[in-house]
């Protein structure tokens, strides 16, 4: 910020440069609207804004490769033309790339490869990819070059959308009791764009996630050729595939559920998320596995936060909105002060509309969201700036997998890894979760465990909620349900049942002393 303090002019030319860009556009959305030609004219307003975010650059096209992937959002023209931006955007020289290659590794790149495309194969926002050979071993490697004088730009355009998040929360103070720290949650995001211009950090980053998936063998990472990576320059393995938004529904159906259960892991489990999973960054290899790109923004979250989160969706099934709250407070969307016995009823309201009719199959990702941003104009709630790039994961991955199935629901899919997790791991946290779930009103009940159970497994019933806790789905068989328990995934299981088998053995005790003694 102390750097463009001192560069008012450059700073006024930018400016310039984005209004007069983005005015006449304006101008000519108005213009449609005042005489009624707007539908007339979808195809041409797509094209020109994905014209208009391509001249603005790297960041601007980050903002229309978010959109891209949500047909919900937007309409299939927009839409369409948005995915270009994913991989097709406009590349630069080959001169221009090829010497910052030498200049980061220090050798003229016809010296350390062989084979080298002689046009890249994929540009985007930050850099563009050509396919190589390294000389020394033969392995055809996807080598990526980072556009020229990257970090000026990116800071300058990073400088003024900083001075517009202290507009936004003027206004937000001002006129709402919403709470959301808008120069937080854009700090977050330009530390995570900063180290995306830092490719070595995104090899290490690449390692890293190979080893916390390597249980999930249908996930591809590709390998990273350090001796060959510089801060400018990457060298990683080449993986033939297409992009998962472009394979058959069948395809995109199987690796969605896949890549599901990929972020959970990454969310719940792990807590090292890979946050920018747009079209191009998802490949759908030849043998059926889900190809996983580009590790230059990642987000973290602890183990406080992640049990906050399984516990608030078991709480959501529960419709149990005081708990939800309690979760919120954990997770920072709410401050301890807050009114809870204002919050409880609104937030019930407002989720029991969000959940209403059919279950879990009748509500997304993105319907959930806007229902709960309507309560935040009344209630001091806030996007805690860890949990916005969570946010836009989420959304992109349900984004791809609605384009094949219009009838996806993220929170269906996710459910069976939650049940799953709560039945096999201890934490303080998570058992109290659990028991919160099999005891009703103070009593055990069968049937909720046969439902939480049969969840995990994959089986989930049609209720009013997320999962009807109360009406199991009673699709697995007794044998199976006993091969669970006396598993090593059923251990938390055996425990409580335990306890129930001794309180009632203890029960039983107590009532037959006092018989025999009289």
């Amino acid at each position: 910020e102390k750097y463009w303090n001192k560069r008012p002019l450059q700073v006024q030319r930018r400016v310039l440069e984005v209004g007069s860009t983005i005015a006449p556009f304006a101008a000519k959305l108005w213009f449609y609207r005042q005489t009624n030609q707007l539908d007339a004219k979808k195809k041409q307003i797509a094209a020109d804004l994905r014209d208009i975010l391509t001249k603005l650059g790297p960041t601007f096209i980050k903002l229309g490769q978010g959109l891209s992937v949500r047909p919900d959002l937007i309409g299939p023209d927009l839409m369409q033309e948005l995915q270009t931006l994913c991989d097709s955007v406009p590349g630069f020289e080959n001169e221009k790339a090829f010497a910052i290659v030498e200049d980061e590794l220090g050798a003229p790149v016809s010296e350390l490869f062989a084979d080298v495309s002689q046009k890249p194969v994929a540009a985007a926002s930050i850099g563009q990819v050509y396919k190589a050979k390294i000389r020394e071993t033969g392995a055809t490697i996807a080598l990526k070059v980072q556009r020229p004088d990257m970090l000026r730009r990116v800071s300058l355009d990073l400088y003024l959308l900083r001075k517009l998040m202290y507009v936004a929360q003027d206004v937000q103070d001002r006129f709402t009791a919403n709470k959301t720290d808008f120069v937080s949650l854009l700090t977050a995001w330009a530390a995570g764009t900063y180290k995306e211009l830092d490719y070595r950090h995104e090899g290490k980053n690449a390692v890293r996630f190979a080893q916390m998936m390597s249980n999930l063998e249908d996930i591809v990472v590709p390998d990273v050729y350090f001796e060959y990576t510089g801060r400018k320059v990457i060298a990683m393995e080449w993986i033939d595939g297409v992009k998962l938004a472009d394979a058959s529904a069948d395809q995109i159906s199987n690796l969605v559920s896949l890549g599901v259960e990929a972020f959970l892991q990454q969310l719940l489990t792990l807590g090292f998320i890979q946050a920018d999973p747009h079209g191009g960054n998802l490949l759908a290899t030849p043998d059926g596995k889900l190809c996983i790109l580009d590790y230059g923004l990642m987000c973290t979250v602890n183990r406080g936060q992640m049990e906050a989160m399984v516990a608030s969706i078991i709480h959501l099934a529960n419709r149990d909105y005081e708990r939800v709250v309690d979760d919120f407070i954990e997770l920072d969307f709410l401050p301890p002060t807050v009114d809870k016995d204002a919050v409880v009823p609104v937030l019930g309201a407002v989720l029991d509309q969000a959940l209403e009719g059919g279950g879990a199959k009748n509500v997304n990702f993105q319907s959930l969201s806007s229902e709960l941003s309507q309560i935040t104009f009344d209630f001091p709630f806030k996007v805690p700036p860890y949990f916005a790039l969570i946010i836009r994961a989420l959304g992109i991955l349900e984004g791809i997998a609605l384009t094949a199935d219009p009838d996806f629901r993220l929170v269906m899919q996710a459910y069976p890894y939650v049940a799953k997790k709560l039945l096999q791991e201890r934490s303080p946290a998570l058992s109290e979760a659990l028991r919160q779930i099999l005891y009703r009103d103070g009593t055990f009940s069968p049937a909720r465990l046969q439902t939480l159970v049969e969840s995990s497994q994959g089986f989930l019933g049609e209720g009013d909620a997320f999962v009807d806790f109360d009406t199991p789905p009673n699709q697995l068989s007794s044998r199976e349900a006993l091969e669970f328990l006396f598993s090593d995934n059923g251990s938390v299981l055996r425990e409580i049942i335990a306890d129930e088998v001794a309180n009632g053995v203890d029960v039983v005790a107590r009532s037959v002393v006092p018989l025999s003694l009289g």
